[in-house]
């Protein structure tokens, strides 16, 4: 492939949004690049503090908690605020948290501190995911994900990069800088991010606002399609969220150095950053439910071939199979969301699904370190090759109808929307043609 045809192809994956997307693109990589708190907490606990392995493994875990609670949160405010509103909020408060964190040193404050960033940190997702869905057109919408995605990505690897070389300066000022990025990101947010919230559909008779249908989160849960998406996306979320606690295990119980698993899980994010382009060309236009279907299968594979791997070269080779699983899927599940979620209540759909991912983030780890420590770490991959493959047949089995209708009302909706204006401006020219006529009448007289 010559030079002019990637340089075609790369204009083809970000083109066609419009600025206010562009915007919140920046704003997520501002944000993810001074995102030092989660991947030091463990290290300033331990080290800089001198708590121990178990307290700090509790506290990391509260983070994930304190999402459970923050994603339906964050999707309720998304769509009774607005998508604007809820995102400067969560933002300033996460914030406020991470400065909280370089001022207190009591174990059991920076315990809360770290549950009400959670909180915040997941709170915000909704409206974003939300505002991309209101901003991008449907047939679009996996492609702005995946993009934001590519975003978030390259805005960690920075941040891991710049954090291990800025740590000479400390924790505390780590934080501070995490800070300020957040508090950059709400500032952006605020000043060059329009409200996107759809506006209310106004009745035809009366020119009044209608009111709209009450959703609370029983109400989304009762949407059974969408039910079934949390569900499978949580087995998923379950099979990516292992490998960050049983990886580590697993190679160091095969003898190899705490940094032959650095290097091999760098890996993710230098697949991520470097190849998320080209996945999003070769998925564009697919069916979801294919993407769904084959993004579970490679999280399978690659997690149940990790069994079977000895050498950091075998093991990084099982993180580059989910890691293409992972590019697929996470794009893939937020735009199925957005598929079947209501417009008024887009904000609450996308928090649901967010607490299936904070669920994921909070059961997972606990269950892979009691595995690896009891029935083994072979155990632990076989059962996340199973599970993987059980979410595969599921998409298959329980989902193609739901998603295959939300995508053939997309590809309709404008078509009926060119149709009404082409009415309209038909209406619009008779009308002319008879004031003119009229015109032309009285002028006779």
């Amino acid at each position: 492939m010559s030079i002019d045809s990637l340089r075609r192809s790369a204009r083809a994956t970000v083109s066609g949004f419009p600025g206010g997307f562009w915007w919140l693109w920046l704003s997520t990589l501002v944000n993810r690049t001074g995102a030092f708190v989660l991947t030091f907490l463990s290290l300033y606990l331990t080290q800089e503090l001198g708590l121990s392995a178990w307290f700090a493994g509790l506290v990391v875990a509260l983070h994930g908690l304190g999402g459970v609670a923050g994603s339906p949160l964050g999707g309720m405010l998304t769509d009774r605020w607005g998508r604007r509103p809820t995102m400067v909020t969560m933002h300033l408060a996460a914030a406020s948290c991470a400065v909280l964190l370089a001022l207190v040193t009591s174990a059991w404050a920076i315990a809360l501190v770290v549950f009400l960033m959670g909180i915040a940190m997941q709170g915000v997702r909704p409206s974003i995911n939300a505002a991309i869905a209101d901003m991008v057109p449907a047939h679009e919408v996996r492609r702005a994900y995946a993009l934001n995605y590519w975003a978030l990505n390259l805005g960690f690897a920075i941040a891991a990069i710049g954090g291990g070389v800025a740590i000479v300066l400390g924790y505390r000022t780590l934080f501070l800088v995490d800070a300020a990025a957040t508090a950059l990101c709400a500032l952006i947010v605020f000043l060059r991010l329009p409200e996107t919230r759809p506006a209310a559909a106004l009745d035809a008779t009366t020119g009044k606002a209608v009111a709209e249908e009450k959703v609370s989160i029983l109400t989304v849960l009762r949407d059974a399609p969408f039910r079934t998406l949390v569900t499978l996306n949580l087995l998923v979320c379950l099979v990516f969220t292992a490998p960050w606690i049983g990886l580590p295990l697993t190679m160091t119980g095969e003898g190899l150095k705490p940094s032959a698993y650095g290097a091999v899980i760098a890996v993710n994010g230098i697949v991520i950053v470097g190849f998320q382009l080209l996945v999003n060309k070769v998925t564009d236009k697919r069916s979801p439910v294919l993407l769904l279907t084959v993004s579970s299968l490679l999280f399978a594979l690659g997690t149940g071939a990790t069994a079977l791997a000895g050498s950091p070269v075998a093991f990084a080779a099982t993180v580059i199979v989910w890691t293409i699983g992972e590019m697929v899927h996470v794009p893939t599940n937020a735009a199925a969301t957005a598929r079947l979620a209501p417009e008024h209540a887009r904000g609450r759909y996308q928090g649901v699904m967010g607490m299936s991912w904070a669920v994921a983030g909070f059961v997972a780890p606990i269950l892979a370190g009691w595995i690896v420590d009891g029935p083994g770490p072979d155990v632990l991959w076989i059962s996340c090759f199973v599970i993987g493959a059980v979410a595969a047949l599921g998409y298959q089995t329980r989902l193609r109808t739901a998603l295959a209708d939300a995508e053939e009302d997309e590809e309709t909706a404008p078509v009926a929307k060119v149709s009404e204006d082409a009415k309209a401006s038909e209406d619009a020219k008779a009308s002319e043609d008879v004031k003119a006529s009229e015109d032309v009448k009285v002028s006779s007289a």
